[in-house]
């Protein structure tokens, strides 16, 4: 295993592929639930490092690779059913080089749980989304079999737009938890490395960091230094590890993650702009400006109107 994982790529952020996750954060379709088939676009390694608006279910049906959730790592080698917490940090790195993969995912926001009370109850029930020890489940051939047939149902029910569309997409995202539920066996699990665990804290400080940005408080730590001085670790070292890991360095995530921050807040809040820039660390409304436009290539007010339009 590690000969074949020497010549794979270093894993990519997931919101710079699109064609692995087609929704970003800064997509504002309005949309609720969406269903893909995997065969549509190439399997690359990647890493989701920051929350999500919305749920994921991955069903594998072939195709070999390690998939980290939270802590633990899972070696996937036989079919399996994937359920992600929007909050969860993951990843997968392929075991093949020829990247072959089969099966389906669907991906739905929390709205549409809230909208749709059984369905909560059924994710309540079962667990999982919430408990990690729950949140990977190896499929028998029948099983896979069943699971691969729902999904089948789901995707072309998902390319339609009638009034029933949804209504039918959340009963079979409740099937689908029950089947897998029937047949839940959990794959063993290893703990992710000491180089992944650094990894994974930073992710989560930059998480945590950037969870409830208010513009009467703004942003604490955004400064590689300042985040490696939280960790424990010199600056150098952290660098090295989220290099190795995702091949960009502490300062572009945390470039990367304020000017999300900042998209969500030109397009969802009224919010001003020198507000908006206080709350990601900027005491200035021009430094702010000058920030967003160098990185996006336009103001913070044309984004803004353009999006208004």
């Amino acid at each position: 295993m590690s000969a074949i994982q020497t010549d794979l790529k270093t894993i990519e952020v997931v919101k710079d592929i699109p064609d692995i996750l087609p929704v970003r954060r800064d997509n504002f379709e309005n949309w609720t639930i969406k269903v893909f088939n995997r065969e549509d676009s190439v399997c690359k390694s990647y890493i989701s490092p920051n929350r999500r608006e919305f749920y994921k279910i991955i069903f594998l049906n072939a195709g070999r690779g390690l998939f980290t959730i939270g802590l633990n790592t899972y070696t996937i080698e036989e079919p399996a059913i994937l359920f992600v917490h929007p909050n969860e940090i993951i990843s997968w790195k392929n075991l093949t080089l020829d990247m072959v993969s089969k099966g389906y995912f669907c991906i739905f926001k929390r709205g549409f749980i809230e909208k749709n009370s059984m369905l909560k109850t059924l994710i309540d029930k079962y667990g999982l989304f919430k408990d990690n020890i729950k949140s990977v489940i190896s499929l028998t051939k029948d099983a896979s079999t069943i699971i691969n047939g729902i999904f089948s149902v789901m995707y072309n029910e998902g390319k339609n737009t009638g009034t029933f569309t949804e209504d039918a997409l959340q009963a079979y995202v409740q099937l689908l938890m029950i089947e897998a539920s029937k047949v839940a066996k959990h794959p063993s699990s290893t703990p992710i490395t000491s180089e992944y665990q650094k990894v994974y804290d930073f992710f989560e400080l930059l998480e945590k960091e950037t969870a409830d940005l208010n513009f009467e408080k703004s942003i604490k730590i955004k400064t590689a230094a300042e985040f490696a001085d939280q960790l424990n670790i010199h600056p150098n070292h952290l660098n090295a590890l989220l290099k190795k890991q995702t091949g960009q360095n502490v300062s572009t995530h945390i470039k990367n993650r304020l000017l999300e921050e900042s998209k969500i807040l030109l397009l969802q809040t009224d919010w001003t702009l020198q507000n908006i820039g206080y709350a990601i660390g900027f005491s200035e409304q021009p430094n702010f400006s000058n920030f967003f436009k160098k990185n996006i290539g336009v103001t913070p007010a044309e984004f803004r109107k353009s999006y208004s339009l």
